[in-house]
């Protein structure tokens, strides 16, 4: 009976060696905890009612805090569940926002390339879009090719040399050198399509399906020869509205074929793989019957960079559909989801410093962000005190307006607003955990590749706060103003 005992005591004895040797072994791939012993939390504000612009209000240490009472208002920061990359922020460099740039005075020119692109003294952009051939925000019609050219012999950029070019060179040297620059079509040429026009919808003919899409390799190697490298294009903007201004529809059948049979190999062919191609490039709104027809054909999937969309579709004063996003996200997580454009429409002066229009964008920004989103871009970076130059009527407000009569910037409260984010999530950071305990805060947080995290919190109310910023039982208290935006960086 003894050595049956000493044999059953020496197995126990072994197994609890085990036991230990295994606790030991930890999970290369489980989450780890984020520290925040001797981190300082420094803070930013941008408030209606006061004169806070982007600017620094605070510097915070933590301090222990358990479990929140019931009463008390706090965003839950987790940085140790990571979500997508961030790509950046930035606008697009249309014909009106370089006709407008060149009438401002050399020294306002100076002041808008800083304000946009520079890290430190202004907001950080990254992000370029540009139009091929002319779209509602151009002075004029145009193509880059005569009439009935089908093999596109004729086909030049001299048209973009004037304003244009100049303007993104200017940009991306004001950037450090690069730019995401990605370049959209509004609309073939009119002899291209079944209503012989640019305006009013209409259809490629099939005729031209495999001149059209050689029209972006021709344009792409051109911009290039130019010096400005091109990262990627859209297939078409808005497909699926007819406007008075430039536009093309295709159906979701349309636009995958015309992607799997001729825009996506003649990209290969020539010589233009590595470039990225973005579908869809319109709203919320039909955005996952889009994904799913583009996406669930290996054939055209294979060619899809990601899937863009603009924030039009709330036209009944509606909660914008964010969570359409998510549903994409789920269902095709090796897809990128890139916001390609979006903007205050009917343009009137008297609201420069309407608050709403920052509002919008900081709204729309964390909602998407925390439904997948990979990167921001506004639409014109620029535009006149008009808001145009537009050739059809469709004007609308920009983040920042240049008074060609006065030759002042006017910035309205959407530049600050946008730059909450651009200015201080780093290029590769990845989405964490923001989780607010009141309905009228918005928050979203990235672990930034230097260790460091960004936090942003948006009050739509109008009552000012105490706020508590919490990660794992430690806080640090922010008085969180009405209607305001704030970054926090735990570094």
């Amino acid at each position: 009976m003894l050595k049956n005992t000493t044999l059953f005591l020496l197995a126990c004895s072994l197994l609890a060696c085990q036991d230990k040797k295994e606790e030991k072994v930890s999970d290369p791939k489980a989450p780890r905890a984020y520290s925040t012993e001797g981190k300082k939390v420094m803070a930013w504000t941008t408030a209606d009612s006061s004169e806070l612009r982007l600017s620094p209000t605070d510097t915070l240490s933590f301090e222990e805090k358990g479990q929140p009472f019931e009463n008390e208002i706090v965003v839950f920061i987790d940085p140790a569940k990571t979500f997508q990359t961030y790509m950046g922020v930035g606008a697009a460099l249309t014909d009106a926002a370089a006709e407008t740039f060149y009438k401002m005075p050399k020294d306002k020119q100076a002041e808008l390339l800083k304000a946009y692109f520079d890290k430190e003294n202004g907001i950080g952009y990254n992000i370029a879009r540009t139009n091929i051939n002319s779209c509602d925000f151009s002075s004029d019609m145009y193509t880059y090719v005569q009439d009935g050219d089908k093999e596109l012999k004729t086909f030049t950029i001299e048209h973009d040399r004037k304003y244009k070019i100049p303007f993104i060179k200017e940009a991306m040297k004001a950037a450090g050198g690069s730019l995401y620059l990605y370049a959209s079509p509004w609309s073939p040429p009119a002899w291209m399509k079944d209503n012989n026009d640019m305006l009013r919808g209409g259809k490629l003919k099939p005729e031209y399906y495999d001149s059209w899409a050689l029209y972006y390799t021709k344009f792409i190697k051109e911009y290039e020869k130019e010096g400005l490298p091109v990262w990627g294009i859209s297939i078409q903007n808005e497909p699926m509205a007819t406007q008075r201004w430039e536009s093309c529809i295709y159906t979701a059948e349309e636009e995958r074929d015309f992607l799997k049979n001729h825009l996506g190999p003649t990209m290969h062919k020539e010589g233009l793989k590595d470039k990225k191609i973005i579908v869809w490039d319109h709203n919320r709104d039909l955005i996952y019957q889009r994904a799913q027809t583009y996406f669930d054909d290996p054939e055209a999937a294979k060619y899809a960079w990601g899937i863009g969309f603009h924030w039009y579709e709330d036209w009944s004063g509606g909660v914008p559909m964010y969570e359409n996003l998510r549903r994409v996200q789920e269902a095709y997580p090796d897809k990128n989801i890139f916001f390609t454009e979006g903007c205050a429409e009917s343009f009137n002066a008297a609201r420069y410093n309407a608050w709403v229009l920052g509002e919008e964008y900081g709204r729309s920004m964390i909602n998407d962000f925390n439904n997948g989103m990979v990167g921001f871009t506004d639409w014109n970076i620029l535009l006149d005190e008009t808001g145009g130059p537009n050739h059809v009527q469709n004007f609308c407000f920009a983040p920042v307006h240049g008074d060609t009569r006065t030759g002042q910037l006017i910035y309205t409260n959407a530049y600050y607003y946008i730059g909450h984010f651009s200015k201080f999530i780093q290029p590769g950071a990845k989405r964490i955990i923001a989780s607010p305990s009141r309905s009228h805060l918005l928050s979203t947080a990235f672990l930034n590749p230097d260790g460091s995290v960004t936090a942003i919190v948006m009050n739509q109310g109008s009552v000012t706060a105490p706020v508590y910023l919490w990660i794992g039982g430690k806080a640090v208290k922010v008085t969180v103003k009405s209607h305001s935006i704030n970054t926090y960086i735990i570094k």
